[in-house]
């Protein structure tokens, strides 16, 4: 890496998400490649934590979530379909997620921008930047499928965000 591209990876914004076994992961994905506009689905699917975290913090939040990581899986449960006015995003459930993600936001809460401040509302989005009509039609057709079931969390991930597909900086799988 030139030291150009260090610099580049270190001013990106850092995602953090929460990552989900294989079967579940295939199974939101398989959504998501069915309803996300082809020419905007950069990513599988994921459970995104934190939206814009500084490119300062990196090394704080890589300890951070590799401590985390030293816990139990925590328990989840996809809880219906939600709107996202112009998309559909499988609606979660996991009080031991948000308790995390609540540890990492008191550990890095100056730092934070106000969506990252925001009550979170732990998701999977499947569909995202449609026509609402759109989305309507996907929320009404997925509304009637069977939605409620387990989900397991395998881990945890950091990634640069450069405007399209994510770069990794790290995975932590958890342990305990």
């Amino acid at each position: 890496m030139t030291d150009s591209q260090a610099a580049v990876s270190r001013a990106a914004p850092i995602i953090v998400t929460a990552e989900m076994a294989a079967a579940d992961e295939a199974w939101a994905d398989g959504l998501r490649r069915r309803y996300f506009p082809p020419e905007r689905n950069h990513l599988p699917a994921h459970i995104t934590l934190f939206h814009h975290l500084p490119p300062s913090c990196e090394q704080e939040l890589k300890a951070v979530l590799a401590d985390l990581a030293r816990s139990a899986p925590p328990a989840a449960w996809v809880d219906g379909v939600i709107s996202l006015g112009r998309g559909v995003a499988l609606a979660l459930r996991s009080p031991a997620l948000l308790e995390q993600r609540a540890q990492i936001a008191d550990r890095f809460a100056l730092l934070l921008t106000p969506q990252d401040r925001a009550t979170p509302r732990l998701h999977i989005t499947v569909q995202n930047k449609v026509d609402a009509s759109v989305a309507r039609a996907t929320l009404a057709e997925l509304s009637i499928q069977p939605m409620s079931r387990p989900l397991a969390i395998k881990g945890l991930a950091c990634w640069h965000y450069r405007g399209g597909p994510w770069s990794l900086i790290a995975r932590y799988s958890f342990r305990g």
